[in-house]
């Protein structure tokens, strides 16, 4: 394989660099130095790994590189450099949870969405810092110190995967698995400006979450695993890896990208009672004309964002009558990810570990629903703003679509941070 200079390539999406690797353009091993370099460049400052396993990914790296070159490339993901969020247990490697309790906790067996990735012929070059337990949403408290945002490391990275979306954003890797238990991959994703992804519960396997540690059962109910990337397409990539075919309700499971460009004329439903400051919903209105301008139905509806009586007991059912209540008329919903613009980390560290607040991402947990985090624009101090698109249960094929056709009519995912 021909030489290449890495710097080049880290702000690629998975798309572009896997057919340079199938085409024997990009190295797996100068792909994974290169990432290893900007690890070892700027995680002292974005604090955004726990772990970083460089001697391992060198070594899958030539493996891979061999395979390729044998003619055995596996699809998409063989040699990309992923990291994988500390709540996962990884054979071998520690799995914290960024908790002090659990800093030198070494599991034997690897999570099932973890063994998918190597399956797949990904390369795992980390684990990702986080907030404390997962039990909020800023990724200050963590034992391993905070996360900082790449935008401005004065702001917090948003959390509870804040690892993952500041190393996402700064190109220190291609994609993290994450949790999402009430909204802690999308409010990341789009304090750090990255897309962040949560299926349908179920379709992707929680199994090996911290294994064998006691867990409360309202989070085991709510808990969901997610991912983070560049794009939409990315973003189908990875599902097309991590789903339970077996589960999914989908005509698309075979390839979730073959979604793209059918959902035509879409019907979307402007969520009216969403919260959020006059910043944040200007930017939200803004995103809104864009789908107007490209012919979609836009019609407003109120969605189920106040839990009057929540009851775990109930949630089964609830998950059962959303779709045909909430969705008859319109293919997704569109609000806002986050209510206001990122905090600062000192503002955050007086606001509480809910100082990002998840009043309009926790629904789509309880209802167990798709969604996704796109970028959509900038706040006046320079940081990200998301963009949240919510489909019915076993609407992954809506909101990818969806989201895909907003990527391809804006730029807002192509701004990466000057670091």
């Amino acid at each position: 394989m021909g030489k290449v200079v890495t710097a080049d390539y880290h702000y690629l999406s998975i798309t572009e660099l896997s057919e340079l690797i199938r085409q024997k353009k990009v190295s797996p091993v100068e792909l994974v130095a290169g990432c290893l370099k900007r690890i070892e460049q700027l995680n002292p400052t974005l604090n955004a790994f726990i772990t970083v396993t460089a001697d391992q990914a060198l070594q899958e790296a030539k493996r891979a590189e061999r395979e390729i070159k044998d003619g055995k490339w596996k699809g998409p993901l063989h040699g990309l450099p992923v990291g994988v969020k500390d709540m996962f247990d990884t054979a071998g490697i520690r799995t914290t949870a960024a908790f002090e309790n659990f800093k030198d906790r070494v599991p034997s067996k690897d999570a099932e969405v973890v063994t998918k990735l190597k399956e797949a012929g990904a390369i795992l070059v980390g684990k990702m810092n986080m907030h404390e337990l997962a039990m909020g949403t800023t990724s200050v408290m963590s034992y391993f110190g905070s996360v900082h945002n790449p935008w401005n490391q004065d702001y917090v990275a948003g959390g509870s995967s804040g690892g993952s979306a500041a190393a996402v954003a700064a190109g220190l890797c291609y994609a993290t698995v994450d949790t999402d238990a009430i909204g802690s991959c999308r409010l990341p994703a789009a304090c750090c400006g990255v897309t962040g992804f949560k299926a349908t519960n179920g379709l992707l396997s929680i199994k090996g979450i911290l294994e064998g540690e006691e867990a409360d059962e309202t989070i085991i109910r709510i808990a969901h695993t997610a991912f983070m990337c560049r794009t939409v397409e990315d973003a189908a990539i990875l599902l097309n890896v991590l789903a339970n075919p077996e589960v999914s309700h989908s005509k698309f499971k075979a390839d979730y990208r073959s979604a793209f460009g059918t959902t035509k004329n879409s019907r979307i439903g402007i969520v009216k009672n969403f919260k959020a400051t006059d910043e944040v919903r200007t930017a939200f209105l803004n995103a809104v004309e864009t789908f107007r301008s490209l012919g979609s139905t836009i019609g407003d509806i109120d969605a189920p964002l106040e839990f009057s009586s929540f009851a775990i007991g109930n949630i089964e059912e609830d998950r059962k009558t959303i779709s045909q209540s909430l969705f008859k008329d319109i293919d997704v919903l569109l609000l806002p990810t986050t209510t206001d613009v990122t905090p600062g980390i000192e503002e955050a560290r007086a606001g509480g570990p809910q100082a990002v607040s998840a009043d309009n991402t926790f629904f789509c947990n309880y209802y167990g629903l798709p969604a996704i985090s796109i970028p959509c624009g900038f706040s006046k101090n320079g940081l990200p703003l998301g963009l949240q698109i919510v489909g019915p249960r076993w609407g992954e094929s809506n909101v990818l679509d969806i989201a895909h056709t907003f990527q391809q009519a804006t730029r807002w995912h192509l701004e990466h941070p000057l670091v």
